[in-house]
């Protein structure tokens, strides 16, 4: 990413929103968001430019600075003390924090800030180590209210949560627009803008390129903004002619999470796997890749019995494993690309356990330029790289495999940018076209009605229906899981 310097200079006039306004703020990996965030939040200075609050010029050294001026920055990494307790943290870092622990006042306005955002029913003295993930989504935001922020930024909220999480997040953002704060919403799901925005700037590179209301914003337009180029199509082509079953699942349980799930995967075709945070679908894609070692139950793989509880028997089976935590498990941060792309087939470029340098950089390149990563980046380190670009690099391992099998992914773009998805979603499609077998489990209904061609949903560990395209269609999911629901 460019320095804060570099891309400050070339900022036009980013004029923030009207009081009660909620402003989506959209761009690709890369386009400024989240320095353009720091720098408004005080975490950055500015070389260059100014900013007004309520027609006041003001130059923050610090966010505390920034705090007592009313912003509010929720990254998107949580920031809470897991083992302190609500009332302490909603008072964490509060510029006007008291010197004592707890006080009727301190006390009062937590109440009151968890009132805001649907929290109401938690005691301030719960260990923030019980609360659920979008519990605590809605800390953080009630945490700016403590502060009495008149304006929140929120950097992709609503990246980790369910459906029904995200929509206690929307209810919370409305709640805080009615009471006159102002927010700015940063999301890659096209759909939360179009949900929840009034209006919507784009950045790319640095610039603003646009600010409109969303009602006078298409899609299509937002997206070619973003990109810069015409994109004619975020989804490849489904497939209409499935090939051999390759994957075979009978009576798969994991103990207390996934209960007597059996489903197919054919060569050539994607199969979601799809349900709220809690369904059991991530759990089921993890138990096929050897990681839950208390799973039961019988699967083949282009009909041999495949052992379940390791990870080693799946990657000997075919297996290919795309882990929804790219961080702590997809990639090695402090790894150059060239090393992430081979991590998982180090004996393709070893001789008697030494590797051997130009098998290992001519084989990278080949993978780079298979996944549309750029070959002279393959010395730089995964950590710098675009949340898209890491992507890459850990889908690009399932690449140019000798044998066809099954790829397994979860969330497989969880934190990407419309760009990047556009190319992945390509590339899965050319691993169908390779003879693979794709499951992937993604809270994403949009990603899942555009890209995959059979859906099986699940709702606590349990299949309630399953689905071919072209039949699978947003309001179907969704009313089965509201079905499952309410038969409980």
């Amino acid at each position: 990413m460019e320095s804060a310097s570099a891309i400050s200079s070339r900022w036009k006039t980013f004029r923030c929103s009207w009081r009660g306004e909620i402003r989506a703020l959209c761009g690709g990996n890369g386009a400024g968001k989240s320095t353009l965030m720091k720098i408004l939040s005080g975490v950055i200075r500015p070389s260059e430019g100014t900013i007004a609050i309520d027609g006041k010029l003001v130059a923050f050294r610090s966010p505390i600075e920034a705090q007592r001026a009313g912003l509010a920055l929720v990254a998107q990494e949580l920031s809470l003390a897991p083992d302190l307790s609500i009332h302490d943290n909603l008072w964490l870092g509060h510029a006007s924090a008291p010197m004592r622990r707890q006080t009727g006042v301190t006390a009062q306005k937590a109440r009151s800030a968890l009132v805001s955002v649907g929290l109401d029913h938690l005691d301030l003295g719960t260990k923030v180590r019980t609360l659920g993930i979008a519990e605590r989504q809605l800390l953080e935001i009630a945490r700016g209210l403590v502060r009495n922020a008149s304006l929140l930024i929120l950097d992709e909220p609503t990246a980790t949560l369910s459906d029904n999480e995200i929509s206690r997040v929307f209810g919370a953002v409305r709640t805080l627009k009615a009471r006159g704060c102002s927010v700015i919403f940063i999301t890659h799901r096209m759909g939360e803008v179009y949900q929840l925005c009034d209006t919507v700037t784009v950045l790319r590179n640095g610039r603003v390129i646009a600010t409109e209301p969303v009602a006078a914003m298409p899609r299509e337009t937002l997206l070619e903004l973003m990109l810069g180029r015409k994109l004619t199509d975020i989804y490849p082509r489904h497939s209409t002619q499935p090939g051999d079953q390759i994957l075979t699942v009978r009576g798969l349980t994991v103990p207390g999470v996934v209960h007597d799930i059996s489903l197919e995967a054919h060569a050539g075709q994607i199969l979601g796997v799809v349900g709220q945070i809690g369904s059991g679908a991530i759990e089921t894609v993890r138990a096929l890749a050897g990681l839950a070692h208390a799973a039961t139950g019988e699967v083949w793989i282009g009909g041999v019995p495949l052992r379940l509880g390791s990870a080693p028997a799946a990657a000997a089976s075919g297996v290919r494993f795309v882990s929804e935590d790219r961080g702590e498990e997809g990639i090695f941060l402090d790894q150059p690309a060239s090393i992430n792309l081979l991590a998982t087939r180090l004996a393709e470029v070893a001789s008697r356990g030494f590797l051997r340098p130009a098998s290992l950089r001519k084989t990278a390149a080949a993978l780079a330029a298979q996944v549309g990563f750029d070959t002279r980046r393959l010395d730089t380190p995964a950590s710098t790289l675009s949340g898209g670009n890491q992507q890459k690099l850990a889908v690009g391992r399932c690449a140019n495999r000798d044998m066809a099998g099954v790829i397994l992914m979860n969330e497989p773009t969880r934190g990407v940018d419309m760009g990047a998805r556009a190319e992945i979603y390509q590339m899965l499609r050319r691993f169908c076209d390779e003879g693979n077998a794709i499951v992937l489990a993604s809270t994403d209904i949009e990603e899942v009605i555009g890209l995959v061609d059979r859906v099986v949903t699940l709702y606590r560990g349990r299949i309630v229906g399953t689905h071919q395209h072209p039949g699978i269609v947003e309001t179907t999911v969704l009313a089965e899981i509201t079905r499952a629901e309410a038969a409980l």
